[in-house]
């Protein structure tokens, strides 16, 4: 299997993220979906130079980024925003793109849930016409009740494809599944025997990297190939932030964020850290991942 990472835990230059995939020998990347925060043809010519590959990339739907908005305004302002995302994933030669449909950390309903799955259909099939054209496949991504009251489970998320068509699919995140779904691996043996699974995301149930938690890797990754997903995992750890007197003095991170960049990793729990700790991170994930039979 293709073993991959999203960059969104960490915002710094692309080159920083490209040098520390070559060196624990990631295959590539899925670019975090801000697409007027790089030089298209630049983040390519590094991809290739370095023999790493754009897989695609991730939908950050910060605020007012939402598909089921009561406003139509902002429904509107995302489609044009997930387009330009694809033409981004087009330009860097992706070929799938993960679409969580509302925005993360909204919990609370805007409307009742028949208008609010009309909407999601009606903005996903105006962003998969755009995909079909760029030879790009969306897959829709449940999160958890508590970052999104929209899309928390494997079955609502293969209904939504259907329901928009095309070749719209999904991608399942283990800790997501491991929160919400009965049997997270009958979630993942039933969306990739339908044929819907695009990318399977990885973080431990703590969403710690792969061995740093509770998950069975070995059982997981078993199921993906016995359900016929050979294709990539895409690392997405989120360590949190220890805010208690246990913890151990933070160094200073040697990086920046905006402040929208930054909002969205504390609403995930985390904050920016000190380069060789993330460095060891993105190491341990691809180390166990291969010790489990990626």
């Amino acid at each position: 299997m293709k073993i991959c990472m999203h960059n969104w835990m960490r915002p710094e230059p692309i080159e920083h993220t490209i040098d520390r995939m070559v060196r624990f020998g990631y295959d590539g990347i899925q670019i975090m979906g801000e697409p007027r925060k790089y030089d298209w043809k630049q983040v390519r010519g590094l991809l290739d130079k370095n023999k790493l590959q754009c897989f695609g990339s991730v939908s950050i739907m910060g605020r007012g980024r939402d598909l089921i908005h009561a406003d139509p305004w902002y429904r509107e302002m995302t489609v044009a925003y997930l387009k330009e995302c694809l033409d981004m994933v087009h330009a860097l030669g992706g070929k799938i793109f993960t679409l969580v449909p509302s925005e993360v950390g909204k919990i609370v309903a805007m409307s009742d849930a028949e208008t609010e799955w009309g909407y999601a259909v009606e903005g996903i099939k105006k962003v998969d016409d755009h995909a079909q054209k760029l030879g790009i496949r969306i897959g829709l991504e449940p999160l958890n009740r508590f970052e999104t009251n929209f899309l928390n489970r494997h079955d609502q998320a293969i209904k939504l494809a259907q329901d928009v068509g095309g070749n719209v699919g999904v991608c399942l995140d283990a800790f997501h599944i491991n929160i919400e779904e009965a049997d997270m691996y009958q979630a993942i043996t039933t969306t990739a025997k339908g044929g819907y699974l695009v990318d399977f995301h990885v973080a431990d149930n703590n969403r710690h990297p792969p061995g740093e938690g509770a998950l069975d890797w070995k059982k997981i990754i078993s199921t993906l190939k016995a359900a016929g997903y050979n294709e990539q995992l895409t690392s997405e750890f989120v360590v949190p932030l220890d805010r208690s007197p246990l913890a151990t003095k933070m160094a200073d991170s040697g990086t920046t964020a905006t402040d929208a960049e930054l909002k969205f990793i504390r609403d995930h729990g985390s904050d920016l850290m000190p380069d060789a700790e993330y460095s060891k991170h993105v190491e341990n994930t691809i180390k166990h991942l291969r010790a489990s039979g990626a």
